[in-house]
């Protein structure tokens, strides 16, 4: 709860000083360490990382995250985890709209001086790309974690998780088409999101309302 509490209070101070302005030269100056020094429509790096990135910010997109929930809710199905299956469902699409209310609430307009690597098309803060991955890949590591006894298990899955949200995240600075204030903003909500999921998950195992964590298989005849 703690955890939880900061997260959100952080997204609070930091939304606070966006929309009073008071980022603005910080997020130009981390912008253009992204960029040529000579040229500011070139992002830094050889040709192939570009591409690299744009392969990378797909892993946030709608399309990709509907795809990947999509499969953990078929395989939770198959595995009669009917229960759980529910709470992954309202844990993602409440996340979703979550990020959505945050995005038009703000309304803050995308960076404007350089030009961007990809067509966008809604407001800036917080980043629906960073925020719907940790939305995504946090909760649902967070759920599967609570049906696994493994410590080892556990500490996989959540490293996968971070890495692809971090990594979406860098992908959108990368390409310019957030403030790094925006992909921060949404690293912090999504987390704060996934802790409050798996929080859940915690207390309705607890009364037996969701299947409880599986033990750990041993080998043996």
């Amino acid at each position: 709860m703690a955890s939880i509490a900061a997260l959100v209070l952080a997204f609070a101070l930091l939304a606070s000083e966006v929309v009073e302005g008071e980022t603005q030269t910080f997020d130009e100056a981390m912008l253009l360490l992204f960029r040529s020094p000579t040229d500011h429509s070139v992002p830094i790096g050889p040709p192939w990382l570009k591409e690299a990135m744009r392969d990378i910010t797909a892993l946030g997109s709608t399309s990709v995250l509907a795809i990947v929930s999509a499969t953990v809710v078929g395989f939770l199905a198959v595995s009669r985890l009917r229960r759980t299956v529910v709470m992954v469902l309202a844990s993602v699409l409440l996340g979703a709209a979550l990020s959505s209310a945050l995005k038009w609430g703000i309304g803050r307009p995308r960076p404007d001086f350089i030009p961007h690597d990809m067509v966008v098309y809604t407001a800036s803060f917080p980043s629906g790309h960073t925020t719907l991955s940790a939305v995504v890949y946090l909760t649902l590591g967070g759920l599967l974690c609570r049906m696994q006894a493994s410590a080892a298990v556990k500490i996989y899955i959540m490293s996968v998780a971070a890495v692809l949200t971090a990594s979406v995240g860098i992908s959108r600075l990368y390409l310019a088409v957030h403030w790094p204030t925006d992909v921060i903003a949404g690293w912090l909500i999504g987390s704060a999101w996934a802790f409050i999921c798996t929080s859940v998950m915690s207390w309705l195992q607890r009364r037996g309302e969701v299947e409880p964590e599986r033990p750990i298989a041993r080998g043996g005849a």
